[in-house]
């Protein structure tokens, strides 16, 4: 049903209110905090509005007519409505920010998200997070359904649907077991060499694989994977026991690389295997509460990776 256009704003009933407490309209005004004249005009208004006199002025002040003391007695059922309205959307608004879900790809939630999420909590004590993993695919299927406040995903491009920001950079390395052949040669590893070479690989969907074979398209694209894994831990696993070589993030190998357990092989300039790291969620909207505080502080703390001449991990760590 719509309104009647007599029906006066809910600011006018408040102001209406106030006046016949108080008996004043200056009193009013100050109490909410407009100024006397701008009071006056609306009392006015509402009157031309509803059709009939409210106040009786005098130099004592202002008081209700008789139809100002029904009017008053009405209004003050639709602002203790209103007022009761405000309360609870602020406590569906706390209860939302007291909860936060995130869905991240494999790398991110493994090797970043820790870091994030004490963040978090040291600056939000209160904030319960629910953390679930899933490869970039199904990532941005969880956001777009609205199983997510947030989702983390790797790759060359935002997922269709979803608007993100960059949060971090990461690389893709290529290891070997410290026996393999390619761990003690010296020159680098053309882009059609590591296309014609059988890998230890990410299964379809992982923004790991996406990066690769975008990388070694111009060269004839991956040959078929030796095998498919759906971790980095299976990955590294996997290289350090021989089965072939293996692409993953650096951020992955660090403790394998500096123990020698892993060697990552020099890479020719023509492989590119930079990725940028997204924050992503529905497009058309903005995060908000522990989301977008989440997103600030990605941002604050993650530091970008510098070109690397060789296949040696090199990380420019962010001041914060």
């Amino acid at each position: 049903m719509t309104l009647s256009p007599r029906v006066p704003e809910l600011g006018a009933l408040e102001l209406l209110i106030a006046v016949a407490r108080l008996g004043s309209v200056g009193r009013a005004a100050a109490e909410l905090g407009v100024s006397q004249p701008t009071a006056s005009a609306r009392i006015k208004g509402m009157e031309r509005q509803i059709g009939v006199p409210l106040l009786d002025r005098s130099p004592r002040g202002s008081r209700p007519t008789e139809a100002g003391r029904l009017v008053v007695e009405w209004a003050r059922h639709v602002v203790e409505a209103a007022q009761a309205l405000d309360a609870g959307i602020d406590a569906l608004r706390e209860r939302r920010d007291a909860r936060l879900v995130v869905v991240a790809s494999l790398t991110v939630a493994e090797y970043l998200m820790p870091g994030w999420l004490l963040a978090l909590h040291e600056s939000s004590p209160g904030t319960a997070v629910t953390l679930r993993t899933a490869n970039s695919a199904d990532v941005a299927g969880h956001v777009l359904a609205g199983e997510a406040d947030l989702g983390f995903v790797e790759g060359p491009s935002t997922p269709a649907g979803l608007a993100g920001a960059v949060v971090a950079a990461d690389r893709l390395v290529v290891v070997v077991a410290p026996d393999h052949p390619w761990a003690r040669r010296r020159a680098r590893l053309t882009g059609a060499e590591l296309a014609a070479t059988p890998l230890v690989l990410r299964e379809p969907g992982s923004g790991t694989r996406e990066v690769l074979e975008a990388a070694l398209a111009p060269f004839g694209g991956a040959a078929r994977p030796r095998l498919e894994l759906a971790s980095s831990t299976a990955l590294k696993a996997a290289a350090m026991t021989g089965a072939g070589p293996v692409c993953l993030s650096e951020l992955a190998v660090v403790e394998e690389l500096a123990t020698r357990r892993l060697v990552a092989v020099p890479l020719a300039e023509e492989l590119d295997l930079r990725r940028p790291l997204r924050a992503v969620w529905p497009a058309g909207q903005r995060p908000g509460g522990p989301a977008r505080e989440l997103l600030t502080l990605t941002r604050r703390t993650a530091g970008p990776l510098r070109p690397h001449r060789s296949g040696a991990v090199h990380r420019k760590v962010s001041e914060s």
